[in-house]
């Protein structure tokens, strides 16, 4: 039997990976449970982890996977979905699909930056197939294996395929997919900040970079993630 702090976390931290496809911060934790000290949150995971909630997976930021949830949150909208799923992969190129099976394949569009943005997004480079549950119901989507460290704190690696949903638009503290200046892609938390736009990374070895808003394009939003081991 969990105690109403743990519930609330476990409540928190799947309610987060249903929305943004990775867990919460520590930071983001502690907060939404209104407590002094991130000494209280990991006293909370461990207590979950020993009954089974969640694990953690050794040597990776913020990488909490939920194992189970009890009876009554299962019974809830938007039950279990794992954080993190082992894909597989095939050959043959395609264009991204509309969403109306299970399981399916989708387009690999190359590298995206987790990091100082690279080239932008060019050519589908192979196939990868997804279980639907991490889709969305509608429109289109892409995966991009992701190049770099800015976003470990989001439980986000390199060589991570992230899940994609193609959108124009977003909201604020959406993990996105920006095109900067038609020429630049990268992987970040998005935030506007009055007039401009700034692109957050989940690493503090990293700066926050702010744009004006037609340097920036949204390209998608982050809406699950694949982990091959």
């Amino acid at each position: 039997m969990l105690t109403k702090k743990q519930l609330d976390l476990l409540k928190f931290i799947n309610k987060r990976v249903q929305t943004d496809g990775v867990p919460p911060s520590f930071d983001e934790m502690k907060e939404a449970l209104d407590l002094r000290s991130k000494s209280g949150i990991h006293r909370l995971i461990t207590a979950l982890e020993e009954r089974g909630f969640v694990r953690r997976l050794a040597h990776r930021a913020r990488a909490i996977e939920i194992v189970k949830l009890p009876d009554a949150m299962l019974r809830e909208p938007g039950g279990f979905q794992p954080s993190v799923i082992q894909g597989s992969k095939v050959d043959t190129p395609s264009a991204a699909i509309d969403i109306r099976m299970d399981s399916f394949e989708l387009p690999v569009m190359g590298k995206i930056a987790a990091g100082t943005p690279i080239e932008a997004i060019q050519h589908v480079s192979r196939n990868i197939a997804v279980p639907g549950s991490m889709l969305t119901t509608t429109g289109k989507h892409y995966a991009l294996e992701v190049k770099g460290d800015s976003m470990v704190d989001a439980g986000i690696i390199s060589g991570d395929i992230v899940i994609i949903h193609e959108q124009t638009d977003a909201e604020n503290g959406d993990i996105v997919v920006a095109l900067i200046e038609d020429q630049e892609a990268t992987l970040k938390r998005l935030r506007r900040r009055g007039s401009t736009i700034a692109l957050e990374a989940e690493n503090p070895a990293y700066e926050t970079r702010i744009y004006q808003p037609d340097q920036v394009k949204i390209q998608g939003k982050l809406v699950g993630l694949i982990r091959t081991y």
